[in-house]
């Protein structure tokens, strides 16, 4: 069996569809021939925690730790629910306090390219013994943070190994990339970074078509789509919501922020009190305050509850209880092949995904390609309300869910058997 050594610095008790990726996917390399090695910090810094996906990690796995220093933790000294956000990608994007304005600076500027940059150096050095101890040729990086990727960097140009750099997100076209306050000098070095992986690493593995597009404009070297996907649950039982719910599950950044649904909700409600008593409005996660404030304004703080991340399995069956799930992307070019990960739990649930984001987003043709529910971009108004007036209808009559056929591709046992074809690949 074919040994492979993944870097990454998300790991359970870490919460948040980001460890979801690796966790499924060193759950299920064995079955196709590759026995996975994971090297992960000793003392990480989680915004999110799940304590339940621990039970989750493989018996028997080989995990080698190192400590990493955080910046995060003397940051906090200086307001410990701001540093949370911002580490949880919360960024500030209307009138920002001038602490915010500092806490960004700071993080874009003397942390190139993430605050988890020192912990590149010693873990070169380290891996490059458990390397030989192991015996494995091939290494995996996954980023953000892509500081993770300097590890496969060093590694590459000091030792005979196949580098498979694994992007979870875009670097440079993130969606917070440019709140980060970065000078012309900090912003090229991000630049020169990013190229350098692209064109030093062996395979390159992205979650979106966009991405891809994106990244063979800069590279050369083989670009491969594996989207992040759905693990079949056990059986799970839940009572469908009393209530008309509309949901979104995980964190809502301050950009992420869909005025037109708060507008065509808050109409609806002054105009059908049927509706007004029936809706909710359930967004649980981390959520901004400008978006809680923003619901506020639309008079729709009565219908709306804001919960704590949920752990996993308790996330999929608040899902699968809802009326509606909602998915959102910020308003914007640079977002288009942002597919989040819990777009394919939605379409397992079986409930009606309303989905709101950019022109041409990737996410949404994957919602209209499986047929699991409809996407709007944040102009559309009139057919956003037509539609939550037919949903509603539906609701009445005990009638509301969808079927999405077709969504098998998206299993994490399929996606890891793609994932295994590339390793293996020589």
């Amino acid at each position: 069996m074919k040994k492979v050594l993944i870097v990454t610095y998300y790991w359970p008790p870490a919460g948040g569809p980001g460890v979801q990726r690796w966790l499924k996917f060193v759950k299920y390399l064995p079955e196709f021939g590759v026995r996975p090695v994971l090297y992960i910090p000793e003392n990480p810094h989680y915004p999110i925690q799940d304590h339940s996906l621990t039970g989750e990690i493989p018996s028997g796995i080989t995990i080698y730790k190192r400590r990493i220093w955080e910046p995060y933790n003397w940051a906090g000294w200086l307001s410990k629910k701001r540093t949370q956000k911002i580490s949880s990608g919360i960024v500030p994007r209307e009138n920002p306090s001038a602490l915010d304005k500092i806490l960004l600076w700071i993080r874009g500027n003397l942390f190139v390219p993430d605050a988890r940059k020192f912990w590149v150096k010693p873990s070169v050095n380290f891996l490059r013994e458990i390397l030989e101890k192991e015996d494995i040729n091939t290494v995996i990086t996954t980023g953000p943070p892509h500081s993770l990727h300097l590890i496969g960097l060093g590694l590459k140009e000091s030792e005979d190994i196949r580098w498979i750099a694994d992007f979870r997100d875009p670097w440079t076209t993130i969606g917070y990339h440019k709140s980060l306050r970065l000078s012309r000098a900090s912003a090229d070095k991000h630049n020169a970074l990013e190229k350098k992986v692209l064109t030093s690493a062996d395979e390159i593995l992205v979650t979106s078509r966009t991405t891809a597009e994106e990244f063979r404009n800069i590279t050369d070297r083989p670009v491969t789509v594996i989207t992040n996907g759905y693990d079949t649950p056990p059986d799970i039982q839940v009572e469908p919501d009393i209530y008309f719910s509309i949901s979104h599950i995980g964190s809502l950044l301050s950009e992420r922020n869909p005025r037109v649904l708060w507008k065509v909700l808050s109409d609806l409600c002054k105009e059908d009190p049927e509706f007004h008593k029936t809706l909710r409005i359930r967004l649980t996660g981390v959520v901004s305050d400008e978006i809680v404030q923003e619901i506020h304004n639309f008079g729709l703080k009565e219908v709306l509850e804001v919960n704590t991340y949920l752990p996993h399995e308790e996330a999929l069956k608040a899902q699968r209880r809802s009326g509606v799930l909602l998915l959102v992307e910020i308003n914007s070019a640079d977002t288009r092949g942002i597919i989040p990960g819990k777009l394919f739990e939605y379409m397992a649930a079986g409930r009606p995904v309303l989905a709101i984001g950019p022109e041409d987003w990737e996410a949404g043709t994957l919602v209209k390609e499986t047929g699991s529910g409809k996407v709007f971009t944040y102009s559309m108004e009139n057919e956003l309300r037509q539609t939550i007036q037919e949903w509603f209808r539906d609701y009445k009559k005990g009638a509301l869910g969808y079927v999405s056929p077709g969504i098998e591709q998206y299993s994490r046992k399929a996606l890891t058997k793609k994932l295994s074809e590339r390793i293996l690949w020589e």
